[in-house]
């Protein structure tokens, strides 16, 4: 299909690149395609994100420990991504950079045959959140984040767990809610200070201690450490000249509005297994 209805299309065939959308949309070809459309055109659509990207460029983010991934996954096979956005206070850098942080990781967690089946959950930590960082990223913004998760990634998000929100979380779900879809909303969970309800949806066993869990401490290094060896492999994947150059994409964008133009050796083993570039 790409290579008569895309055919300037620059971009990856091999069989291990094209099943992560397949996969994403339960084997529906007509869809699959026009979420890699998607994923191409958003990285032409937001060059503040795309442009350079690979992970020395959000060192920064990673060692200010924004965000982490756990080193094991949980009973259904799902690794967790952990956010911290009290961590980052908008004096520091751009939230663009968060989101650069994030796709980063999306990128090296889909690796897996198992992650791009099972999916990632996500749990999002809002200790130390205030109006600076609620007010941040705007509608447009945040519209711009929930299209390229829902729409223009090829990852199933199957939970987002809120806990320590304050009362502001409630302004800030306002923003993000109307561009969720019906399904999505409904994969958030807010737990408040509850690490009770929590553990009801994320085991102990995999959480770290700060949460409740037998883990071990919560370690932003060494997800930090596991992107930064893979530098090579990002470079080959986003540091390229435009894949969409020349290409008349559908009429059926992504973004309305815009013009087509050392751990141990079982820490992080499905995703090190699936280093396809990393030297």
């Amino acid at each position: 299909m790409l290579l008569k209805e895309q055919p300037n299309l620059r971009t990856r065939l091999d069989d291990a690149f094209l099943l992560r959308f397949l996969r994403a949309r339960k084997f529906d070809y007509d869809r699959a395609l026009q979420l890699l459309l998607n994923y191409q055109a958003g990285r032409k659509a937001w060059p503040e994100v795309f442009q350079d990207l690979k992970p020395s460029t959000v060192k920064h983010v990673l060692d200010l420990g924004f965000l982490t991934v756990l080193p094991q996954p949980d009973p259904n096979g799902r690794y967790i991504l952990c956010l911290r956005p009290g961590k980052w206070k908008p004096n520091d850098y751009p939230f663009v950079d968060n989101v650069r942080a994030i796709y980063l990781t999306l990128e090296k967690l889909i690796q897996p045959e198992e992650t791009q089946v099972n999916g990632i959950v996500i749990l999002a930590d809002y200790t130390g959140v205030g109006m600076s960082q609620a007010s941040n990223p705007g509608p447009f913004l945040a519209k711009k984040v929930v299209s390229i998760l829902q729409d223009g990634f090829p990852i199933r998000i199957k939970a987002v767990n809120i806990i320590n929100e304050p009362m502001i979380f409630k302004g800030i779900f306002a923003i993000i809610k109307p561009f969720l879809k019906e399904k999505m909303a409904e994969r958030y969970i807010l737990h408040g200070s509850d690490l009770r309800s929590l553990h009801r949806n994320i085991p102990r066993s995999v959480l770290p201690e700060e949460y409740g869990g037998i883990a071990a401490q919560l370690d932003s290094c060494a997800w930090s450490r596991v992107l930064l060896n893979c530098e090579e492999e990002f470079i080959v994947e986003f540091c390229q000249p435009d894949p969409l150059e020349g290409v008349v994409l559908p009429d059926a964008m992504l973004f309305e509005g815009e013009q087509a133009s050392g751990q141990d050796d079982d820490t992080f083993r499905g995703l090190r297994s699936q280093l396809y570039y990393c030297y």
